[in-house]
Formats: C-alpha cells, structure tokens, sequence
C-alpha cells in the first residue's frame, strides 16, 4: 500500500511543481494588467495569511482538547490534516493568482478560445494536483507512522481499548478520524470565509456597479473590482480545493473506521474474520485512491498536450472521462489481485465475491456522473430551465427569482433518486463497506475533477483583469466563454461533493453505531438506531432545522457585508465624480478591506456551530439523541445543498444567456433582471451550497470521535 501511495504522491506533487512553473514562465502581459494582477495576488495572500492565524488558534485549541480527552495520536492526526488541507489550498490560490492574468494575455495575443483554454487549465491542475497529494500524504503519513510504525493497525490491535478517562475506541480509528476532521475544519473555515469574502464583494459590485452606475462588470471604474477578483481565489480556489479534499478524506476513512469495527465484532462474537482480510480491506480504499490519483495525472497530462478545439466543454471532459476510464480498469485489476483466494465472513456481505467492492465503486462513479450531468442540465444555458429563467427576466426580477427557485427545487428530485438507488445497489453488492467505496469510487478521479472546477475561477479572473485593462473586447468574449463554461463544471464539482458527502455521511453514521460497541455489549451486538423513540426523534427534528439556521447566518453574513460594500462603493461615487467619467482612480484597498474584516469576523460563528452541535447535544441528551440529529441534518442538507448550489448557477447562466445577446442583450430591462437574479443567487451557490455538505461531514466525524466521551458521561445517564 505504501508504495502506491508514495508513487501517487510523489507523482502529484511533481506534475503540480511542473505545472506551477509553467504557468509562472509564461507571460504575464502590459504593465497595467501586471500591476492589477499583483494587486489581486496581494489581497488574497494578505486575506489568507490572516485567516490562517486564525484557524491556527483554533487547530491547536482543538488538539490540546483532543489530545486530553481522547488520545495524543488523535490531536497529532488532527493537526496534520489541518496542515494538509491549508497547504493545498495556499498553494492552488497561489497558482490561480499566477495563472490568470497570463490567461488574459494569451488570449490577448493569440485570439484563440482553444490556447487560452490551456492556459487556464493547466493552473487549475495545479490544485487538483495538490488536493490529490497532499491527502495521500497526510494518509500515507498516518499509516506509516501510525499503522505500521506504532503497529495501530495491526489486526492484533484492532481492539477496543479505554483510555485514562474510560472512554472506549479503536485506536486507529481515532487517528484517522482526527486527520478528517483537521481536513474539515479547514474546509468550513475556506468555504465560510472564503464565500462571504467574494459573495459581498461580487454583490456590492453588481449592485451598485451594474444596478446603479450602469457600468460593466469589472470596469474598473468600480471600487469593489479588485475585491472581487480576489474573492474569486480565496473562496472558489482555495475554499473549492479544501472542499474536495475534505470530501475525498471523508470517503477514504468511512470504509477504513467500518472495517475495522466490522473485525472487531465479529472475532470478539466467535465468527471467522481472517486478519489478512482486514488488512487489505483497510488498505484498498487508499491504493484505489492512488490508482485514481496516477489515473487523473494521465488525464490531465492528455489534455495540456494534445492540440485543443475551440470547444472548451468537450475538452474538459476528455480530461475527466480519460481519468474515470483509467481509473475503473487499473482499480479493476488491482481489486481481483487483493482480495482473490479471500474467504469473506457474513458481515461483509459481499455478495458478487472478490469484485464486490470494485462494483460498488462503479455505482459510485456513475451516480456522481448522473449527478454532474443532471446539474449540466439545470445550469447550463444550453438547455431549457436556464433559458426559461433568462426568458422570465423579460418581466422583471421578481419572475426571474421565482423561476429560479422553481428550477433548483425540481433540480434536487432526481440526484436523490440516485443517490438512493446507488445506496441500495452498493449495500447489495458489498454491504457497508460497498456504501463506503461507492463514496471513494465518486471523488476517486478527483484530481480531474478539481482542475476542471478551478480553472473556472481563473478564466473569471482572467476576465476580470481585461475588461481593467481595456484590452481588445475579443479577449473579453473569449475568457467569457471559458467563464460561462466553468459555472457548468463548478455546479458539476458541487454535485459530486454534495454526492459523495451524503454516501460518506452515511458510511460515518453506521461507523457511529458500530462505535458505541463496548467489550462487554459484542454479543448480541445490532447496528439498530430505533427511530421511534422520542429521544431518537426529537434529534431528527432538531438536526433537519440545523441546516437553515447555519445557511441563514451565513447568508445574513453575506448581507451585512455586502451592504457594507455597497455603502463604500456609493461613498466614493459621491465623494469623487471624477471616478466615473475614469479621470480619478478608485480606492480598491479598502473594499478588500471590508471584505477581509466581514469574513473573518463572521466565519467562527458557523464553524463552531458544526464542532459544537453534536457534542453539546451528546453532553446534554446522549447519543441517541445525536443519532437522530445526525439523520435529520444529513437528509435536510442534502436536500438545501442540492437546491442552492443548482439555483445559483442556473440564475448566474441564464443571466449570462442574455448578455450573450438574447432578449436585449446587455443593458436591457431583461439584463437588468437577471443581474438581480444572479445577486440572489450568489450567496446560495458560492457560500451557503459548498458549506452544508461540509457541516454534515463535520458533524459525523465530531460524533464518532465524540461519542465514546457522551456515551458515557451526559445529563441523562447522570439523572438515570
């Protein structure tokens, strides 16, 4: 296992050093758009670094506690995924700040939509690259060290064990909990601050800018322009690959924590459970992972030198079908050869014999693409809701929101659908552990799935920097394209992250049973939560209101900062004329400013929400009770993620559908409306939709490890 991973990491995190520097080697342009690109670089280190210290308070906090009441392995796996996490997204914002004024300038130079795709694409590999990498890393650390070194996950270990507390778990189950939960806390932390940082820049540039002035977007005229290029790299780039990280650990340590509790019972119930088998089974998820990773550098490598079209969708997906082919067939083989002449015991339930987690995966890979392709299809102006969006504008903002709305309804039905199939097929085929690995098959390719995703924003911010510039409107219209087409493949990355976080979730709450199991409660032992109970029930409520309490703080967020922005950008409008006739120069430091200081002063709030949710409830109620949250916040986050992550881009293109000269065209009452429409739906798409499907996995993971602690000590047992 070690050896596939250090070929995967070393791979990755070489192919991402290449790539860096090819992007840095490149042109950067006129001096103007040097000195525009540098002042987004500029905000975006400065937002990051301070958000770092931050967060770096609060990781060590968090481990002390960890260490203290849990064990001293699990505050130092937490701490290293924390690390892991901040060193992808630091250094994929990094690239992302490099790549799109070159972007800008290849499309200034050559006119050509295919090379300017290429440029773009190859800085958003980097961050897919380093989501890849760096989450092997950390994992091939943890089972070196760990697993082999301090022997944790040495089958004669697997055993549940007290600590100086009393508090019972497994002790790898601990470590590798910790590092999903230093990933998480990372990733609430980008996504939170990151999306309120570039959702109040973006809508107090519209509002004011579009709405107001009736200048173009990004003039730069617009005091809040620089604010939102930045916001684009700290929320979209760093915020995206600290996601899709998070959710790739998430999958990856489900199945593992499974297995391992799924041994323990059964050798500790008298049945038969070879310690070669759990062995390889808690190894696959991780060499399958690095199949997908050596699979996706293959993808990737394909499209940066084959020779490119001007059809920027059919590119990308050659990069992501080449990945997930890849990846099926070598993960085909490499399951036959690790579990062929294995003797599977009945709790495993692998039902189609040694290809049975091989085929779950498949599940999980197709229903991530039906899911990506079904948000395609609400998204993209290519199809009819988003054009029915656009078409309603023609009558004012309020039908274009209540189009919207309508759209990212119907939108969720039937990604549920099959994710509901997926569940059932998965269980059939390989039982839990089959759940588990359908989650590791969806974000297996994820490497590919985050370059396509991020080179979104940099064409964003590409454009950005041309319409600053007053380049030629041909450049305009070419990172437009390249724009336009990235909203379709974020709404498609969100998909999945949403997909595989429902399937992760729910791999977490059966390892969340499975954990309340005491040496003295083996025999006789039944993954049951009775949701009949008041207790069990009551948290159900509980949990399915958590999701619309957290989105609207963040969306609340959002707004206050947002006015803030608009306040300012009318201040200087008012103050200095001279900027709108373009003979004075706008202050773009203090809109980041604002934005800096409104995300970090509002993003602790909904990250404690989902650390301390669970534990408090635990404390006060028990575990039942946090079982039944865990239940109603999954299936209610679900649902609003789906929903918020599909209106919000389908309000965002269908806004873009007429400035591409439908119903009016730019400046028309139609454009007027969708502007409104898309400012709606901006902090649904780009803050609260990424958000929840981290808020579940949070909140699973912070129950697993807790749950041993409130088992024990709670109100209730303390009362009883």
């Amino acid at each position: 296992m070690l050896g596939f991973v250090i070929v995967a990491v070393v791979g990755a995190l070489a192919f991402a050093a290449i790539n860096f520097y090819g992007v840095k080697r490149l042109d950067a342009g006129t001096p103007l758009m040097q000195e525009i690109a540098g002042a987004i670089q500029e905000g975006a280190d400065a937002f990051l670094r301070h958000e770092y210290r931050i967060i770096l308070g609060i990781v060590l906090a968090i481990a002390v506690l960890l260490g203290l009441v849990m064990s001293w392995y699990t505050g130092v796996a937490f701490i290293l995924g924390a690390l892991m996490s901040g060193s992808a997204g630091w250094i994929g914002m990094r690239t992302a700040t490099l790549a799109n004024v070159r972007v800008a300038n290849r499309a200034r130079e050559t006119s050509s939509l295919g090379k300017t795709l290429q440029v773009a694409f190859r800085g958003g590999s980097v961050m897919g690259l380093a989501v890849g990498g760096f989450a092997l890393l950390g994992l091939g650390i943890l089972y070196a060290v760990f697993g082999r070194l301090l022997g944790q996950s040495d089958p004669v270990n697997l055993m549940v064990e007290a600590n100086w507390l009393g508090i019972h778990s497994i002790p790898f189950t601990m470590t590798v909990s910790g590092y999903a939960l230093g990933c998480s806390i990372i990733a609430m932390f980008h996504r939170v601050g990151g999306g309120i940082f570039t959702k109040a820049a973006d809508m107090g540039a519209d509002l004011v800018g579009k709405t107001e002035a009736h200048i173009p977007e990004d003039d730069p005229r617009n005091p809040a322009t620089i604010a939102d290029n930045v916001g684009d790299n700290v929320g979209d780039v760093a915020g995206l690959g600290a996601d899709l990280l998070e959710s790739y650990v998430g999958s990856l340590i489900s199945s593992v924590v499974l297995a391992a509790y799924m041994f323990y019972i059964t050798t500790q119930s008298g049945g038969d459970f070879a310690p070669s088998l759990v062995s390889k089974l808690i190894s696959f998820p991780i060499m399958f992972a690095s199949v997908g990773v050596v699979s996706s550098m293959i993808g990737v490598f394909i499209t940066l030198v084959k020779k490119i079209s001007d059809k920027p969708h059919h590119e990308l997906n050659v990069a992501t079908w080449v990945s997930a082919g890849l990846t099926l067939i070598g993960n085909g083989v490499l399951t036959y050869f690790v579990f062929r002449g294995e003797q599977f015991p009945q709790i495993l339930s692998f039902n189609a014999g040694v290809m049975s987690p091989w085929l779950a995966a498949i599940l999980g890979i197709i229903s991530g693409i039906v899911i990506g392709r079904l948000a395609e299809y609400y998204t993209s102006y290519d199809y009819g809701p988003t054009q029915r969006i656009a078409a309603a504008s023609r009558q004012g903002a309020a039908l274009t929101i209540t189009e919207g709305m309508a759209v990212g309804m119907k939108s969720t039905f039937f990604p549920i659908i099959m994710l509901a199939l997926t569940v059932i097929g998965a269980n059939a085929l390989a039982g839990l552990y089959g759940v588990a690995m359908a989650a590791v098959g969806m974000l297996s390719f994820v490497v590919a799935t985050v370059s396509v995703d991020t080179y979104g924003p940099i064409a964003d911010n590409a454009g950005g920097i041309s319409e600053m510039c007053r380049l030629d409107p041909k450049v305009r219209e070419i990172t437009d394209e390249l724009d336009s087409v990235g909203n379709t493949t974020a709404a498609i990355g969100k998909g999945f992250a949403i997909g595989s976080a429902a399937l992760a979730a729910l791999s977490l709450f059966a390892s969340y049973l499975y954990s309340q199991v005491r040496p003295d409660s083996v025999i006789g032992f039944k993954l049951v939560l009775n949701m009949i109970t008041p207790m069990t029930l009551a948290g159900g409520l509980v949990g399915a209101g958590l999701p619309y309490l957290f989105s609207g703080i963040l969306i609340e967020a959002v707004a206050k900062a947002a006015r803030q922005m608009v306040d300012e950008v009318r201040r200087q409008f008012k103050a200095d004329p001279k900027i709108l006739t373009g003979e004075s120069k706008p202050d773009y430091r203090l809109c980041v400013e604002i934005s800096s200081a409104g995300a970090l002063s509002e993003m602790k709030g909904p990250a404690l929400i989902a650390v301390l949710t669970p534990l408090l409830t635990g404390f006060l109620l028990g575990p039942e009770f946090v079982g039944g949250l865990l239940i109603g916040a999954t299936l209610s986050a679900i649902m609003l993620a789906l929903y918020t992550a599909n209106a919000g881009g389908a309000w965002d293109n269908g806004k873009k559908y007429i400035e591409h000269g439908h119903y009016g065209g730019k400046g028309s009452e139609a454009h007027a409306a969708g502007v409104v429409g898309d400012t709606v739906g901006d902090p649904l798409k780009d803050t609260v939709g990424p958000s929840l499907d981290i808020l579940i996995k949070i909140m699973a993971v912070v129950s697993l490890i807790g749950v041993g602690v409130f088992q024990r000590y709670n109100l209730l047992a303390l009362f009883n």
